[in-house]
């Protein structure tokens, strides 16, 4: 089972960056703790960042083509502004789960609207770096269950 983690704008500061919002760790800490738990799954896992929108977007259809078996989101900021984002994943056919360090729904009035929900199978949000290890676990039974 192959998963990709697309992450969006300004998650490379994670650790630096609003650690009362989204904690002390690092993306890069983030990335080795789901390796894990993918190592001890068997699932692969590749991980991207980008905080160039139309990286995303290009990142998004490549997996028109990739064998990827589903696509964990963390669009950031660009989950409340992005069509591009939203159109990108309505093209691509696999399963994906929107995650959220936060609680997008106890923020800013903004943040509480998804622009790229109506793309997604679900959405996780407000765990922390559990939001990543709920949602590989979700998208195993997802792909393993045929689930959508």
């Amino acid at each position: 089972m192959k998963i990709q983690i697309i992450n969006g704008p300004n998650l490379n500061l994670l650790g630096k960056r609003e650690p009362d919002i989204y904690g002390n760790q690092s993306l890069e800490d983030i990335n080795k703790i789901v390796s894990q738990h993918c190592d001890h799954k068997n699932i692969q896992v590749t991980f991207f960042q980008s905080n160039v929108e139309g990286e995303i977007v290009n990142e998004i259809q490549k997996l028109i083509d990739k064998k990827f078996d589903g696509l964990i989101i963390n669009a950031a900021a660009f989950t409340h502004t992005s069509v591009a984002i939203l159109d990108a994943l309505n093209i691509i056919k696999i399963p994906k789960i929107e995650i959220h360090l936060s609680n997008i729904y106890r923020r800013e009035e903004f943040r509480q609207k998804s622009l790229i929900s109506k793309a997604v199978d679900g959405i996780i949000c407000g765990f922390g770096v559990e939001s990543y290890i709920y949602a590989i676990d979700a998208m195993s039974k997802i792909i393993k269950n045929g689930i959508r």
